[in-house]
C-alpha cells in the first residue's frame, strides 16, 4: 500500500479484513464502508471518493475492491476482478497477507498503466470524469416548477 501511495499521492487503499455473515453483497458494504468511513491514518485531505478499499471476508472466502468515483475514468470491474484473480489460490489457502500483495501489485501495475495512458490522452480520462451533481442542482428544476398552493390556476366543475 505505501508503494501504491507514495506513487500516486492522491489516493489512498485501505483493507477491510472480518467476518460479513449477515451481509449478503460484499460489493455493497464496501461501497457503504467506502462512502461512510473515516480511516484514522488517511489525511483528511485525501476524500474518501480517491479510496480504493479491499474488503475480505475469511469465512465465507469472498473478496471485493471498491474505488470512489474520482478513480471512475482510470479503473473498471475487469480491472479488479484481476487484481482480485491474482489473490483467489492464495485466500483459498489461508495466506491472506501473500494474497493482498499479489493484489496490490496488480492495483499498481494497473495504476502505473493508466497514469501514461492519461498522460498521453488527458481528455479521454476526462471526459470519462463524471462529478456528482451537487444537492441544489438536482433540486433547482424541482423548484422552478413548483408553482405555491395560491398560485395554482383553480379548477371549476362544470355542470350541465
Amino acid at each position: 500500500m505505501g508503494k501504491i501511495s507514495h506513487r500516486f499521492p492522491q489516493i489512498f487503499v485501505a483493507i477491510y479484513s472480518g467476518c460479513l455473515s449477515e451481509i449478503s453483497n460484499i460489493r455493497q458494504f464496501g461501497f457503504w464502508l467506502l462512502n461512510h468511513a473515516a480511516f484514522e491514518d488517511v489525511p483528511v485531505e485525501k476524500p474518501n471518493e480517491a479510496g480504493i478499499l479491499i474488503t475480505i471476508d475469511p469465512n465465507s472466502k469472498a473478496a471485493g475492491i471498491v474505488f470512489g468515483y474520482l478513480l471512475d475514468p482510470f479503473l473498471d470491474e475487469s480491472d479488479t476482478f484481476e487484481c482480485l484473480s491474482r489473490a483467489h489460490a492464495y485466500w483459498l489457502e489461508g495466506r491472506y497477507c501473500d494474497g493482498v500483495l499479489r493484489t496490490l501489485a496488480h492495483l499498481d501495475l494497473i495504476l502505473r498503466k493508466r497514469s501514461r495512458q492519461a498522460r498521453r490522452d488527458p481528455e479521454y480520462f476526462e471526459n470519462r470524469l463524471s462529478l456528482p451533481t451537487q444537492k441544489a442542482d438536482t433540486i433547482r428544476p424541482i423548484r422552478e416548477n413548483h408553482l405555491p398552493i395560491h398560485n395554482k390556476p383553480k379548477v371549476r366543475e362544470v355542470s350541465q
